[in-house]
């Protein structure tokens, strides 16, 4: 078998590379989304060297030319089917300095600090500029002309507010976007507080991006299943049992003791934690008033995470259904080793599926499935060894 070329050329020749090795099955979903991606790759090829970014870019508004604007990509489709694989690809080949890949929550969380600080610098009176908000978009676009986004979903008013004006600001001077989501453009936000505001952004969406579905038939993280005993049902004596087996092996007789991380002048409380373990039951996290920063800073404080007693999710538990959803969002996305105790299957533990985040709670099961798996277990090995 001819060694496989190295990946200089297209998302597409990538993707053939990887199927004639065997490495992926053919799939013409992906490979018409690849076309896609290697749309977007030829026009910034070819689009002219960006004039230099100023923090004070904001002021002019200057705006690009329609030759120097390349339209992004929206590629949306059910859990595992490869868009992220696919995103990773288009990445690591984007001819483009200044570029960022972040899961969503996590940018969000960071465009709220950024305009929570730009309003103190007003308040101290180090900035005449009242509104945050072009400002914050200079600095990003300073950053990042290209951003790719991965698990592209609006669950939260204050993201859905703002979202219009920061990406009008954005667009304007000449940001390139990238998204992966489950769910097509019209329907983000589908049952949020006040959706009609929020609906300037989808129109502008849909103008600077094409939209694509991954209909691929198969889901790949259920082909790649090694399921390890890790995920654990249902709630019983034998099953606490277990967890704290499985908690003194990890603990390796080290002792653990309460802990705290800073979170903007309060503290997230950790009940018990060693070196970078720790272990919290789902009241601590998912019935608490906590976001998508709060998770954010655990995530990154510990790879190995201890959960117990996730319930069954009825309606009554929607705040608690939102917040497991960021959760588990991010502790995939860095790679964190998750150990559960739960009252069912991670496909069960939703009662009712209803509107949006029925859909993002398919994501949430089929990446509980892959957390359990042999591969995803190999790659937190190897990212804390590094």
């Amino acid at each position: 078998m001819k060694p496989l070329p190295e990946y200089n050329l297209s998302v597409g020749e990538q993707l053939k590379a990887l199927t004639a090795s065997g490495k992926l099955q053919a799939d013409p979903a992906q490979m018409s989304v690849a076309a896609g991606l290697d749309r977007v790759l030829f026009n910034l090829k070819k689009k002219r060297p960006a004039a230099k970014s100023s923090a004070l870019g904001w002021l002019f508004h200057a705006r690009k030319k329609p030759a120097d604007i390349v339209k992004g990509l929206y590629v949306h489709g059910s859990v595992g089917r490869g868009k992220t694989m696919l995103m990773d690809m288009f990445f690591a080949l984007a001819p483009v300095q200044k570029k960022r890949r972040a899961h969503f929550h996590e940018f969000m969380a960071d465009v709220h600090n950024r305009i929570a600080a730009h309003r103190q610098k007003f308040k101290d009176g180090e900035t005449k500029q009242a509104d945050p908000v072009p400002p914050v978009a200079a600095s990003l676009f300073a950053e990042a002309e290209l951003l790719c986004f991965d698990e592209f979903t609006v669950t939260d008013i204050a993201d859905a507010m703002i979202l219009s004006r920061l990406f009008s600001e954005l667009f304007t001077q000449g940001c390139v976007l990238i998204a992966t989501s489950n769910v097509a453009p019209d329907d983000l936000y589908k049952d949020g507080l006040n959706r009609s505001l929020f609906l300037p952004f989808v129109d502008m969406l849909k103008q600077h991006v094409d939209i694509m579905s991954l209909d691929s038939p198969t889901d790949y993280r259920m082909e790649k299943l090694d399921s390890k005993p890790v995920y654990l049902t249902p709630l019983e004596e034998r099953t606490d049992m277990a967890m704290d087996a499985s908690w003194m092996r990890a603990l390796s007789g080290r002792k653990a003791q309460p802990a705290e991380i800073p979170m903007k002048g309060r503290m997230i409380r950790v009940p018990r934690a060693a070196d970078r373990l720790a272990r919290f039951s789902f009241t601590d996290l998912c019935e608490q008033p906590l976001g998508a920063a709060d998770y954010l800073a655990i995530a990154e404080r510990y790879d190995t995470i201890f959960l117990d007693h996730v319930p069954k999710l009825g309606p009554e538990k929607r705040n608690q259904t939102k917040r497991f959803i960021i959760l588990i969002d991010t502790l995939y996305d860095h790679g964190v080793r998750l150990y559960v105790t739960a009252d069912a299957m991670p496909e069960d533990l939703l009662i009712e599926r209803r509107g949006t985040e029925g859909f993002e709670f398919d994501r949430t099961a089929s990446r509980l499935f892959e957390m359990r798996s042999g591969e995803y277990l190999a790659r937190h090995a190897e990212k804390a060894t590094n």
